[in-house]
């Protein structure tokens, strides 16, 4: 938690010969609602890429059975009026859309038949992803995807910017949102431009391809393999398309894995400025994610039951703003919450401290359940267990995929007590720890004397936690 700045004076207007995104040297932070960088257009192959990129998703969307019913020729024609609508409706909505910066906020101009403005105040920024798409990568376009505090979602994604222009205004928006007031010569530099720090960390390919495989969808992917070999030679009603939606059926069991690999590929964490990580990782796409250590708001460490044998383990990081993490540790959309997609115990004690100061994970001090539990968790009661460290609050369950989740005090927005009819039989409750943009962390039948004392604790100790924070 941060408190407001004073404004300082607002800097001297730049001239017709100055860059839009550069400021006088040594400018210092300005106030509300002075300008801070004028209103800029997407780059102008937008429109194009905005529109191959919508003909995949109707291509995918019409499928085989569409294909069946129309024709290849009439399938084609389909596909490409639809491009040419695509294409002219993307091309006036680009002829609308804008960005600014003004003061503390980044605006975002759009809308064909209905115009609207859409405000992020920077204070709510926890970080900045630059994405380069495989389609934009020849002509070095860049999308940037800010997560807000707040939001399910990716908020206000720009695409597509030059790399150049989208790293600078990365550097730009995250030096407001951290009310800094560094030189402008340093935080409208690209980063591109700067020294490369040499990265902290690579994750080898090779285990993040073993990893993937080390999967239940491609353990079994065989035995479907199998099956529709088998209808090929004994079936003879198995038509082509049958087989066509089979494949289909197949290659998207097997896609998650795939895509992660794709996604995981060439992964490396860095030093950003001002004591940022910064995460990069990809093969077709590319991604640079910056993400500031105050802004983290629970870590989880996660041992896949398939990868215990390789004493492996992936580390995922909730930041407000990202989709929720689910049970299995797994998300819908692209996942970008990785800090280590996969290590070994020794490689996350090194790397988790730079994302929590601090914390070692093999030295948490936290204690088992009570007996009684174990008529509410037979099996999972040797698993469970919960405490307060000096810096956080731990928790660990699971028990086939363990994971343990660690919420930093100042990062706490409220503690919950709960206790269900067979709990208060046995004399036990939950404690939930709620944290923003992330599922709670539960401490599950714990004594009831305990997680009330646990609650009243937690609470003081994220009061005086956020007041050395400020």
């Amino acid at each position: 938690m941060t408190t407001p700045a004073t404004p300082p004076d607002p800097p001297a207007p730049a001239g017709p010969e100055q860059p839009a995104i550069a400021e006088p040297p040594h400018a210092p932070v300005v106030g509300p609602g002075q300008p801070v960088l004028g209103r800029q257009r997407l780059h102008p192959l937008s429109p194009v890429l905005k529109s191959v990129r919508t003909l995949f998703l109707v291509v995918a969307a019409v499928s085989w059975r569409g294909l069946q019913n129309l024709g290849a020729d009439r399938y084609a024609l389909v596909l490409l009026g639809l491009l040419v609508l695509v294409l002219l409706y993307s091309a006036v909505a680009w002829r609308f859309t804008g960005y600014e910066v003004v003061g503390r906020e980044l605006r975002i101009h759009e809308g064909v038949l209905f115009r609207r403005t859409r405000a992020v105040p920077l204070e709510r920024l926890q970080s900045i992803e630059v994405v380069q798409p495989v389609l934009a990568r020849p002509a070095r376009l860049a999308e940037l995807k800010l997560d807000v505090a707040g939001a399910g979602k990716a908020e206000a994604p720009l695409a597509f910017l030059p790399l150049a222009e989208a790293d600078a205004l990365r550097t730009r928006l995250l030096a407001l949102a951290s009310r800094t007031a560094a030189p402008a010569a340093e935080t409208a530099a690209p980063e591109a431009a700067r020294p490369e720090e040499p990265d902290l960390y690579r994750v080898d390919n090779n285990d993040v391809v073993v990893s993937q495989f080390l999967t239940p969808p491609v353990m079994f992917t065989p035995l479907a393999v199998l099956y529709i070999v088998g209808q090929l030679a004994f079936n003879s009603d198995f038509g082509v398309f049958a087989v066509a939606s089979m494949v289909t059926a197949v290659a998207g069991t097997i896609g998650a894995p795939v895509m992660r690999i794709l996604n995981f590929w060439n992964f490396r964490i860095g030093r950003a400025a001002q004591e940022r990580l910064r995460i990069r990782h990809g093969l077709l796409e590319t991604r640079s994610q910056v993400v500031g250590a105050q802004r983290i708001q629970s870590l989880a460490v996660t041992w896949p039951l398939l990868w215990r044998g390789k004493g492996w383990l992936r580390v995922t990081l909730a930041v407000a703003g990202q989709n929720a993490v689910s049970a299995d540790g797994q998300q819908s959309r692209a996942e970008t919450d990785r800090l280590l997609p996969v290590a070994t115990v020794d490689t996350a004690r090194a790397i988790i401290p730079l994302a929590l100061p601090g914390l070692d994970i093999t030295a948490l001090r936290l204690s088992p359940v009570p007996d009684q539990a174990r008529w509410l968790a037979p099996l999972r009661r040797r698993v469970l267990a919960a405490g307060l460290t000096e810096h956080a609050f731990a928790t660990v369950d699971g028990l086939l995929t363990r994971q343990l989740t660690v919420v930093p005090y100042a990062r706490i927005q409220s503690v919950r007590v709960t206790e269900g009819p067979w709990q208060r039989r046995l004399g036990l409750a939950t404690v939930y720890v709620d944290v923003a943009g992330s599922t709670p962390a539960a401490a599950a039948h714990r004594p009831l004397a305990e997680a009330f004392t646990w609650a009243d604790e937690l609470t003081t100790r994220a009061r005086a936690a956020r007041a050395l924070a400020v």
